[in-house]
């Protein structure tokens, strides 16, 4: 395996599946298969998840809700995403452990990192819940602070689209995708891989960035491997 220490972003607008909002029991369990592919190489798992499938921060400010309000509702709605991809899979007989931002000790434990990374090494999968824990900064931020303190190789940010185009490719039918792009180009492009503090932080400690299409079955054990999948960001 070409990572050995991996985190992975997910959206929450990804457990949707084809439904218009909540959670896909089928698409959890698609998932939790393709995870369960890598953790049997060995490979270390840690996931940060969004929630906008149940709640997003942003959208309630957008609407006159208090955003730091809006935002702890989104935090929660993180967990609720965490607890459910933690059920399925457990169901695939993967250890799990769910660490939360915001203390719910009844559900998860709290963010420890030295903890964190003892149940990587024990061979568990660590999902990082409630964002960072505090309002204004997206899970994407989350993502990327979390790769960081675990001391990951990559972050893999799975989406429906199989990697960075120079337009919406659902869009644009002429929109061309990258195999590889520097953090400088995508930002000079301005193109939207990431929020700005997430990418910026990124960009700063070197940890590369792979985007990639997560709904293809097989995908994610590919990018563990080092084939060419989706685009990757680097310096």
């Amino acid at each position: 395996m070409k990572y050995k220490k991996v985190l992975l972003k997910l959206s929450g607008e990804a457990l949707m599946g084809d439904r218009q909002y909540g959670i896909d029991p089928k698409r959890l369990a698609e998932y939790a298969h393709e995870i369960k592919q890598i953790t049997e190489k060995g490979v270390q798992v840690a996931i940060v998840i969004g929630g906008g499938n149940i709640f997003r921060g942003v959208a309630g400010a957008s609407k006159g809700m208090d955003r730091v309000q809006a935002d702890h509702m989104g935090m929660l709605a993180t967990v609720i995403n965490g607890l459910a991809l933690q059920s399925a899979l457990e169901d695939n007989d993967i250890p799990t452990r769910l660490q939360s931002a915001v203390k719910i000790n009844e559900v998860a434990e709290p963010f420890i990192r030295r903890r964190a990374l003892r149940h990587m090494e024990k061979g568990r999968v660590v999902i990082f819940g409630g964002g960072t824990g505090n309002p204004y900064f997206t899970t994407d931020s989350a993502a990327v602070l979390r790769a960081i303190e675990i001391n990951a190789d990559v972050i893999l940010k799975g989406t429906r689209v199989d990697g960075i185009y120079t337009s919406d490719p659902e869009k644009n039918a002429d929109a061309t995708k990258f195999d590889f792009i520097s953090f400088d180009d995508v930002l000079r492009k301005g193109l939207k891989v990431m929020d700005t503090t997430a990418f910026t932080l990124s960009q700063e400690n070197e940890l590369p960035i792979i985007v990639f299409d997560m709904n293809k079955k097989g995908n994610l054990l590919k990018v563990i491997s080092g084939e060419s999948i989706g685009t990757q960001v680097n310096l």
